[in-house]
């Protein structure tokens, strides 16, 4: 009999894995997807929409020899464990490598690792279960919807419009970027006025006159008030409340990428890879293991160990008066909610004792995670908070302070939130006589943009994809040039905009935030077989199908940008076209006139050429734009080389020497001279 076979998902845990099962396991690892919609039939689809939308599936690029590998594998293997990531896109992952290798359902079990630690991975093996087909289709039914939409949409905005592609959640999230930019265009500042009475060792601020709250509109009425003030300010309150500060809950996925953002500056993208080394196993000398549980997850359940041992961990390390209770998840229950929150896998490995074998972003973001969840079952922080009023002509003035009186959770928690004391004096006399009083002016401020961290709240807030596709969508705006990021917020390009209305003025009744996130309900109840998949898309087909027909043939072409010149040849104006490899001037006659002008090329000269002496060498391309260094005197002079020439010739063979990953050596692959 041959070996257990074990199937994951990334390279970097398979070792670990097989470390902790021992020498009847063989754990190999799929490298992620190895299938996906085929490029193939009506629009290139890969979906027969005919047929109850039967999807057409390929291997991907590059895959069909891994493929192959692993089929061998699970034909000689005992039995085989399909152990890819605990959450849709890992089931259908599973699925697809029980299709592929021919797997019998008698001969495979599905095994979910929810964190890579010894003991997790052997519990996992003793709750095998069989593929869920419904989680699946779930998948399956997402694919085929964002295929359908991304491709017929981004067609439509290539023949129409200057962007690039479109698509069912990253239209929505542009068009939230794109909708708040126009608030701040149309938003008029309404100027306002505050006064403010000084004291020796405290403020006060005017807010209240006759039992009304107090607007100052101009200077004028500023003066006024001023004018009936006294120096007296008689206290008529001070009132003393001791306030709890409660932790928040641990992290889930979209939390994750927020905080990372606003507190370590990580974009999306960087804080999912970073989890993802952390979850799948680190180095630490004496073993490899996942530092953290799985970090895709809409629970900030924890579980009933970790809750034990970090109380006893609180309590040994704090004291008993830290311990507090464990935040219940209010969230309605679906298939992300199966997984606990993001949490170290073990408390015992504090993020200084593991900090020597961690670069510097995955120590960061260790600790972080780390404390939160600790933080999470910690005991409220108090805050004694003092609000102190002043009469002065029936004006009401106030003043307030806090003072931390017990620090709870930010005992551990303090370096990621401000809770900054303000030490009010005693107030004993009843009159007290002001030093100045200031008036001051200020104009009210437009709605803020987005920033990475407030766009991925206000998806998540509003119920449009999935925290784990937050990233993906991010880079997509940004690299179609949707967006530009100034001072770490979203701006629309003109082609945002442009883009945006276009969608809108078609499909508004789809590329909206309630389509959308209706649609991710949809989904959860195939996931839960509340739903039918085949339903959901016919339901959704039939309302996009006719909308895209009629944009197709009424949408209007956005004119090219004219550049000011005129064609030398037919004298009409000279507009930039985008083509295959970018933008190029051309006459907005074609194609009567096929005029294009041609750019003169930028030359980036490196240094003299150390081997012609009368040439540069300079930075070219080939025709697929990978980029090479070679002498402008060709073909007199042949010197090509890919790595960065040094300027210095080998003294074995006189061929230029060349630097690559610090090391310099000869360009000439039949020398093996090294510098």
């Amino acid at each position: 009999m041959g070996k257990n076979l074990v199937i994951v998902e990334s390279p970097a845990k398979s070792k670990t894995i097989e470390k902790y099962l021992g020498k009847d396991y063989k754990v190999v690892s799929s490298k992620g997807h190895i299938r996906d919609l085929a490029t193939t039939g009506k629009y290139g689809l890969g979906v027969d929409i005919e047929n109850n939308f039967e999807p057409s599936y390929t291997f991907i690029s590059g895959k069909k020899k891994l493929v192959n590998e692993l089929k061998k594998e699970a034909k000689a293997a005992n039995k085989v464990y399909l152990a890819t990531d605990p959450d849709r896109e890992g089931e259908a992952i599973s699925w697809h490598l029980k299709e592929a290798l021919g797997i019998q359902e008698k001969d495979y079990d599905r095994v979910l690792f929810h964190e890579i630690t010894h003991d997790k991975v052997l519990e996992a093996f003793q709750e095998p279960r069989k593929i869920d087909y419904d989680l699946v289709k779930s998948q399956e039914t997402r694919r085929i919807l964002d295929r359908i939409i991304g491709f017929r949409l981004s067609k439509l905005m290539q023949s129409k419009t200057g962007g690039k592609s479109a698509g069912r959640v990253q239209s929505v999230a542009l068009k939230l970027i794109v909708d708040r930019e126009r608030e701040i265009q149309a938003f008029v500042p309404e100027e306002y006025w505050t006064i403010t009475s000084i004291f020796e060792n405290f403020e006060a601020e005017l807010f209240e006159y006759q039992n009304k709250k107090l607007e100052i509109h101009n200077e004028e009425e500023a003066d006024l008030i001023l004018s009936k003030l006294t120096d007296t300010y008689h206290l008529v309150k001070v009132e003393e409340k001791l306030k709890n500060k409660k932790s928040k809950p641990p992290f889930i996925t979209s939390t994750l990428q927020q905080e990372a953002s606003t507190k370590l500056g990580f974009p999306a993208k960087k804080t999912m890879s970073i989890a993802q080394k952390l979850y799948e196993g680190i180095d630490l000398g004496s073993e490899t293991v996942g530092l953290i549980t799985y970090m895709r997850t809409d629970s900030i359940r924890l579980s009933d160990e970790f809750i034990k041992s970090g109380k006893d961990f609180i309590q040994k390390n704090y004291g008993k008066e830290y311990i507090g209770y464990q935040k219940q998840d209010k969230k309605k229950e679906n298939v992300q909610d199966a997984h606990e929150a993001i949490r170290p896998t073990s408390i015992l490995r504090t993020p200084e004792s593991v900090k020597s074998y961690l670069s510097n972003d995955e120590y960061k973001l260790y600790r972080i995670i780390f404390y939160r969840a600790l933080a999470s079952i910690m005991a409220d922080a108090k805050v004694n908070q003092t609000t102190v009023v002043f009469n002065n002509q029936d004006y009401l003035f106030k003043t307030t302070g806090q003072v931390l009186v017990f620090d709870g959770y930010l005992k551990i928690y303090a370096d990621y939130e401000s809770s900054e004391d303000k030490v009010l004096p005693e107030f004993k006399e009843k009159e007290y006589i002001t030093d100045q009083v200031e008036k001051k002016q200020h104009f009210t401020n437009p709605p803020a943009r987005y920033t990475e961290a407030k766009l991925i709240q206000e998806m998540e807030k509003l119920g449009i994809g999935r925290p784990s596709t937050y990233a993906t969508i991010i880079s997509n705006i940004r690299d179609r040039g949707y967006v530009n990021v100034e001072d770490k917020k979203f701006i629309p390009t003109d082609i945002g905009f442009e883009v945006t209305d276009k969608l809108q003025e078609f499909f508004s009744d789809i590329i909206n935030v309630e389509y959308t996130a209706n649609m991710e309900t949809d989904l959860d109840k195939i996931a839960s077989h509340d739903a039918n998949n085949i339903t959901v898309l016919s339901e959704f087909y039939q309302k996009f199908d006719p909308i895209l027909q009629k944009a197709f043939g009424e949408m209007e072409k956005a004119k090219p940008q004219e550049t000011g010149e005129s064609c030398p040849e037919c004298g009409n104006p000279l507009v930039i076209r985008k083509g295959r490899y970018g933008e190029f001037t051309a006459c907005s006659n074609y194609p009567e006139c096929k005029y294009i002008k041609k750019e003169p090329k930028e030359v980036k000269e490196i240094m003299p050429c150390p081997i012609c002496k009368t040439g540069m060498i300079v930075e070219k391309k080939t025709k697929k734009g990978k980029v090479f260094f070679g002498c402008n005197n060709y073909p007199k002079c042949k010197v090509a080389t890919w790595d960065m020439p040094t300027g210095e010739v080998c003294p074995e063979c006189g061929s230029l020497l060349t630097e690559k990953n610090h090391k310099v050596k000869c360009s000439n692959l039949e020398c093996k001279y090294e510098k």
